[in-house]
């Protein structure tokens, strides 16, 4: 029973140390007329947006633009009411420490609705970046790194709030930010290779020398198919079936060659010998239309003989042809290397064997 009264005299005790009915009250009729304004705010805010959501639904050429507003709408309405709560219990004559614990409850949920704006505002943009990307170049590496990215900007949100409400409540946030620095700084150290891996891994993603199904050739050789683009490693699938895992500092910091861009398109070539005594444009006219009759070589750009140079035994010639996928100039290169040997054998063009001629003296 103490303790009942004990709190009915704090809720009824003015500043000055008054008690009076305190909803009856002048501060009391304050505080409620400041909660009913920003409750009308809310809804002016929550009208005003839906007619603008009605007109970007009729006539924006962005139709992204109606679902931010919905999905911003119902944070800001409860933003306005939350910070009207918390001026009209500021204005309250409750005792001090009633007013600070309410204020500062009301103060986090404050914080935390203004966080959770700015990552539905954040995670919008980055969305937007997505289909871009996707409509302009079909990328699928990026359903890997926007995960990654809104993971950050969440733990980036979160640390930003907790510091704002540590210093709202009169804490000492520079020794919190000196310890998070040497954490970090030890954490760096420790890990140095893996935050290389990590880092180059958001380079190739940002700068995209090559997508997830494009074909590359690496400084040793190595040819294959990107599988899979990680934040560590990126995995290749070599024609052999085998899978490369390279991790992501050693390809940002080499020289590749990416077969796929900017297009599939594929120049492949053929280099024979003809004996000497030939008639060389004739060769190059088989070449040529021997290249023609094979149906995935592309007429445009054409296809192209040239008398390349003379050897120890042979004239040696190279067509060059283009293919429109690079995954097909294995085959097309076979045919036109079938054809050839017909066509030079219905022409009387001469393939020759490697000679050698020795004069020895008595």
């Amino acid at each position: 029973m103490d303790s009942l009264l004990l709190l009915r005299d704090i809720l009824l005790r003015g500043q000055e140390g008054d008690s009076f009915l305190l909803f009856w009250s002048k501060e009391g009729l304050g505080a409620l007329l400041i909660l009913f304004l920003f409750w009308g705010l809310s809804q002016l805010v929550v009208l005003l947006l839906l007619r603008w959501r009605k007109h970007l639904a009729t006539g924006s050429e962005q139709s992204g633009d109606d679902d931010v507003v919905a999905r911003l709408s119902p944070g800001l309405s409860r933003l306005f009411v939350v910070y009207g709560a918390y001026l009209a219990i500021d204005s309250l004559p409750f005792h001090e420490k009633v007013v600070v614990v309410a204020c500062g409850a009301v103060f986090i949920v404050l914080v935390a609705l203004v966080g959770n704006l700015l990552l539905i505002l954040m995670d919008e943009i980055m969305g937007r970046y997505v289909a871009a990307q996707q409509e302009s170049a079909g990328a699928l590496m990026s359903r890997q790194m926007m995960p990654v990215a809104r993971k950050i900007l969440s733990l980036f949100l979160m640390g930003a709030a907790l510091i704002v409400i540590l210093k709202h409540f009169n804490y000492d946030i520079f020794s919190l930010v000196t310890a998070l620095g040497i954490g970090s700084l030890a954490i760096g150290m420790a890990a140095k290779d893996t935050l290389a891996h990590m880092i180059s891994g958001f380079t190739i993603m940002l700068d995209r020398p090559f997508r997830i199904g494009d074909r590359i050739q690496l400084v040793g050789g190595q040819i294959g198919d990107v599988a899979d683009i990680g934040l560590r490693s990126t995995k290749i699938k070599t024609p052999d079936n085998q899978l490369l895992i390279i991790p992501n500092s050693e390809l940002c910091n080499t020289m590749l060659t990416n077969q796929a861009f900017p297009d599939q398109r594929v120049k492949g070539r053929v280099t024979i010998g003809v004996a000497y005594g030939s008639d060389v444009e004739l060769v190059k006219r088989v070449l040529v239309a021997t290249a023609r009759e094979v149906a995935l070589v592309l007429d445009e750009p054409a296809p192209e003989a040239f008398f390349i140079a003379f050897g120890d035994s042979a004239l040696t010639m190279s067509l060059f042809f283009w293919v429109g996928d690079y995954n097909t100039l294995v085959s097309v290169t076979d045919q036109v290397n079938t054809l050839i040997l017909s066509r030079f054998t219905e022409h009387s063009i001469e393939i020759p064997f490697p000679t050698r001629t020795i004069l020895m003296e008595k």
